[in-house]
């Protein structure tokens, strides 16, 4: 049973992997485009960490320090390209509005 578990979550991130993936091409501007790929991909990878963890609960501590690793990795990095790409490239929005003119 467990092992049908861990099959369900591997398969939920793979799912969350693609729904990135389209989320990448889909999206209309960098920032978003960053925060469809991170999101998504930081979920799906965790998921597909848990279903591993059900099908071989051995590996459970060198795969929860992989997991801390992607929780603190993934957002800092997209946090890191967003302020790079906005500091090059200015907003890159449609609406035109930009918050942090005053901030650069």
């Amino acid at each position: 049973m467990i092992d049908i578990l861990g099959y369900i979550f591997i398969l939920l991130g793979s799912l969350f992997f693609i729904l990135s993936g389209i989320g990448l091409l889909r999206m209309p501007d960098t920032i978003t485009r960053m925060h469809a790929g991170t999101k998504a991909s930081t979920l799906g990878s965790l998921l597909v960490i848990i279903g591993v963890i059900c099908l071989e609960p051995t590996l459970w501590f060198k795969l929860s320090l992989l997991a801390i690793f992607i929780l603190i990795t993934n957002p800092l990095s997209s946090s890191i390209l967003a302020r790079s790409t906005y500091l090059k490239h200015g907003f890159l929005n449609q609406s035109g509005i930009d918050d942090l003119k005053d901030n650069r």
